[in-house]
């Protein structure tokens, strides 16, 4: 399976200029100067693709999705449905990270981690972290670390809740353990062993995670907090962190115009201008859906209306804002939604096009939307 992308201009997600990508089976094997590969004859069954006007990126990844569903917290018909292939790469996303919310008894490790597989048989690729909002983690084995060491699919802890009513309000030492458990599950199987904080409206924001890194030997890079634009009192605290060299994760929100007005929420891309001008180091950023999870809408008496949906259509929307309404240069805004969680995550081959890594592209036209996906060197929009 042959596929040759001509004349194309490459965000890798540096800028590269026009080139020739060649991609055999699944690899991308050859990025060279637009032109340069000729359609010769060991070629003559290649699908060759028209690049000119075009913009190929690295597919999206999108890490912090709930691939069960998510919701129930209005009760057992407020619960959101699945994520599946189809769903997720209409949207650009060709990598994903699965994980629970509030609810880790109705959906489980055994059900996440088999959603996962699923989803990487159907030709994706996707991993997961282990436990959901609550301490003690329930795991899927007996302790986090082996959970981490032993599935394959899973590179963390997450989504643990913190500075929220729902939360199980895990103590300092708690929290913690929680932290140590995991990345020593990542050091012993050479995965990230991140832990994935959910940052709630509540007043201590991220008082737990700055006293990790002040009072242990857990370093910040340890944890991708996310969430961090809920409101502009937490934001604030988190550009802080992220200046003590703290990777910070944005939700994306497709009504982020209600929610503005409604909540405080930060939109991302004034979000984003914002830690870059003060300082924060871009490849700490990252851009998330909070996919499938439950967004409950309220009217303007703050009666509740019902519940939406999160989409993983939010990345790219909100790199098309990060250009076009905070100025964003695109390989910056690309970045946080491929190279940097790739980088964060310790996700091989995923997140560049560089030969060598997985054949995972989108191709986009000149206004930011996107026309075709390649998922490990299949088409599939």
């Amino acid at each position: 399976m042959i596929k040759l992308i001509q004349n194309i201009d490459v965000y890798a997600p540096e800028h590269l200029g026009l080139k020739d990508v060649l991609v055999i089976n699944d690899k991308i094997v050859k990025i060279t100067d637009a032109g340069s590969i000729p359609q010769i004859t060991f070629l003559s069954d290649a699908v060759v693709i028209d690049g000119t006007d075009k913009i190929l990126t690295p597919g999206f990844i999108d890490c912090h999705v709930h691939i069960l569903g998510g919701g129930g917290e209005g009760g057992f018909a407020n619960r959101t449905p699945e994520a599946t292939m189809e769903g997720l790469t209409k949207f650009g996303v060709t990598t994903v990270v699965g994980c629970l919310g509030t609810d880790g008894i109705g959906r489980d490790m055994c059900a996440l981690v088999a959603k996962a597989k699923g989803l990487n048989e159907q030709g994706m690729t996707a991993y997961c972290y282990t436990g959901s909002y609550q301490i003690p983690v329930r795991t899927l084995t007996d302790s986090i670390t082996k959970d981490i060491m032993m599935i394959q699919e899973i590179i963390g802890t997450g989504e643990i809740a913190i500075s929220d009513h729902r939360s199980s309000q895990p103590t300092f030492e708690e929290f913690v353990r929680v932290a140590a458990d995991t990345r020593l599950g990542g050091i012993l199987s050479g995965k990230a062993g991140i832990i994935n904080v959910h940052l709630g409206d509540g007043s201590g924001c991220m008082e737990l995670i700055d006293r990790v890194i002040d009072e242990t030997e857990i370093p910040a890079s340890q944890f991708l907090p996310t969430h961090v634009n809920r409101n502009e009192m937490l934001f604030c605290k988190t550009i802080k962190y992220a200046l003590k060299g703290g990777a910070v994760d944005f939700t994306g929100n497709e009504d982020i115009d209600y929610w503005e007005t409604v909540r405080d929420e930060v939109r991302v891309c004034y979000g984003m201008k914002r830690m870059l001008e003060a300082g924060v180091n871009p490849h700490r950023i990252t851009i998330s859906s909070d996919g499938q999870g439950s967004l409950p809408v309220y009217n303007e008496k703050g009666e509740f209306q019902g519940m939406g949906v999160g989409q993983s259509s939010s990345l790219l929307k909100e790199v098309r804002e990060c250009v076009n309404k905070a100025q964003i240069p695109l390989e910056t805004a690309l970045s946080a939604i491929t190279s940097n969680p790739a980088e964060i995550l310790c996700l091989k081959r995923k997140g560049r096009i560089l030969e060598g890594y997985d054949a995972d592209l989108c191709i986009l036209d000149q206004d930011l939307q996107l026309t075709d996906v390649i998922v490990r060197g299949k088409r599939v929009h």
